[in-house]
């Protein structure tokens, strides 16, 4: 183990919370825990927490010289495609101008800088795609996380990954914004109709699994480019029908539809999706199957129901 000092961003995210989760349970990692809210998501995790905006720079040089991390896991990120696109200021301040900066402080620090990215950095003509494929996004949301990208390559060559994921699901406590899977179980819980893409295809990747993935990369001290994701490619209705099926919910509530029956301030990828052979050669990534995944899902939230009840 090289590193043990890990300062996580965006920590009380879905994503974020996981981590904290996760490497907490290792006594090899000091985590700290930032987030912009005053208090942590997480009482039971043994880690410690500041609050941290990671666009204002004073604060997070201020945090990363206090704590010297080894490594930094930026989780923070505007992910709404389509406030993105409308939002264009905001997004760019948040995905690409902060992490700008956080490899300029790291860089000076000689830290590790981990990126999380997106699939929608690629077009989606020719998904499932390699970590070399092409980048070509097809909305905001895509090009300024790909201008993130290219920011973290001007580190040392040893000095920073990037984790490429895909249509991220699970649970969290209190999270801002709904994942995909929270979205479709709360409405079709209430019984209502829900309308899903069926030419949009992913490789759905549940939290739990990309946590697993993106702790790799830091015991194995691995650099470049790594897609951490699902290995099923399905359509999102697809996806929402095993949804159902697995929590015992009316799946003709769902209704599939095509990406121009809908309206959105943003355009998706039609077929994205990852080929994640590198992660599984060199990191002995296992995600779960689609099946298995929603089963522990499903585990999860009925054990979080039964605790707070």
């Amino acid at each position: 183990m090289t590193f043990s000092r890990v300062l996580i961003t965006g920590s009380c995210g879905l994503l974020g919370q996981e981590l904290v989760g996760s490497l907490s349970r290792v006594p090899d990692y000091d985590v700290l825990a930032t987030a912009r809210g005053t208090a942590p998501l997480y009482p039971d995790a043994s880690v410690g927490y500041a609050s941290l905006d990671v666009t204002d720079v004073r604060r997070v040089k201020e945090v990363i010289e206090d704590f010297a991390p080894h490594v930094v896991i930026n989780c923070a990120a505007l992910t709404r495609v389509d406030t993105c696109e409308t939002e264009r200021e905001l997004c760019w301040q948040v995905n690409v101008e902060a992490v700008e900066n956080l490899v300029r402080l790291c860089r000076n620090a000689g830290t590790k800088l981990i990126q999380i990215s997106t699939d929608f950095i690629f077009d989606g003509r020719d998904g499932p795609y390699r970590e070399d494929a092409r980048p070509n996004p097809v909305n905001y949301y895509g090009k300024s996380k790909l201008a993130a990208e290219n920011a973290v390559r001007q580190l040392n060559p040893d000095n920073w990954a990037i984790a490429r994921t895909v249509m991220v699901y699970g649970t969290g406590n209190h999270l801002r914004h709904e994942n995909i899977a929270a979205w479709m179980l709360n409405r079709l819980s209430r019984g209502d109709d829900i309308r899903v893409y069926m030419d949009q295809f992913r490789s759905p990747t549940y939290v739990a699994d990309l946590a697993q993935g993106i702790e790799r990369l830091i015991r194995y001290n691995r650099s470049g480019v790594y897609h951490l994701s699902g290995r099923e490619c399905v359509s999102i209705h697809d996806f929402a029908v095993a949804l159902a099926q697995e929590f015992e919910l009316d799946a003709s509530l769902i209704h599939p539809v095509t990406s121009q029956e809908m309206e959105r301030a943003a355009q998706r990828p039609l077929r994205t999706g990852f080929i994640i052979l590198k992660a599984e050669t060199e990191l002995g990534f296992r995600p779960r199957s689609l099946r298995q995944s929603l089963q522990d899902l499903k585990s999860r939230i009925e054990l979080s129901v039964s605790q707070s009840s």
